[in-house]
């Protein structure tokens, strides 16, 4: 089962329906405490990190998704989704992020090129288990871009105004800035092999 966590922030159907076009039994909620080692746990999310925070924290769903992720449930994070794991935003001064990675979430400031950005962007990839992704377009809508602490964490990198971690990995759990749901068959691709590697 692919538990796609519902907290009023956008993307949630399309994800749903890439996540069925690849054969998966999904359902959209608010409860993701029957969440066991054998399902996955999907965070999506398009909109403001604080509105999308308190959103978490109104439903408890914050702390779930903490203790679900430390006790080793498989776990996707997608754009804000992605974001929300960091300690903080620059878009939302003083609330707090799950914490989950170490870093911050910083906004672009480059003004040659347009903010946000939206579009189609390449990603490097640093890790040998997504060697066939590299240089693979995405589609990516964001302002804002994350910064780990820990370079290890690092899955992908984007070039946009700087070279940016665009996706990170840890042992159960994968996390994008770009939107794999809207990213054509290269994007099913990607999400495909997240969610068979998070079950390996």
């Amino acid at each position: 089962m692919i538990f796609i966590v519902d907290y009023d922030a956008g993307n949630i159907r399309s994800v749903d329906r890439a996540c069925r076009h690849l054969g998966y039994t999904t359902t959209i909620t608010k409860d993701i405490s029957s969440a066991t080692l054998d399902d996955t746990i999907v965070l999506p999310g398009v909109g403001s990190f604080g509105h999308a925070m308190d959103s978490l924290a109104s439903s408890r769903l914050d702390h779930q998704l903490k203790n679900k992720i430390a006790d080793g449930i498989p776990f996707i994070g997608i754009c804000l989704g992605l974001q929300m794991l960091f300690n903080a935003s620059e878009e939302s001064p003083g609330v707090k992020g799950l914490s989950i990675i170490d870093g911050t979430v910083n906004k672009f400031i480059d003004t040659k090129l347009p903010i946000p950005q939206i579009g189609w962007n390449t990603i490097e990839t640093l890790d040998p288990d997504f060697k066939e992704f590299n240089q693979q377009y995405f589609y990516f809508v964001h302002s804002y871009y994350v910064k780990p602490t820990h370079p290890s964490v690092m899955m992908t990198t984007t070039d946009y105004t700087l070279s940016y971690t665009s996706a990170i990995r840890r042992p159960n759990m994968i996390a994008t800035q770009f939107h794999p749901e809207k990213s054509g068959d290269v994007g099913l691709a990607f999400l495909s092999k997240c969610l068979e590697i998070l079950h390996e």
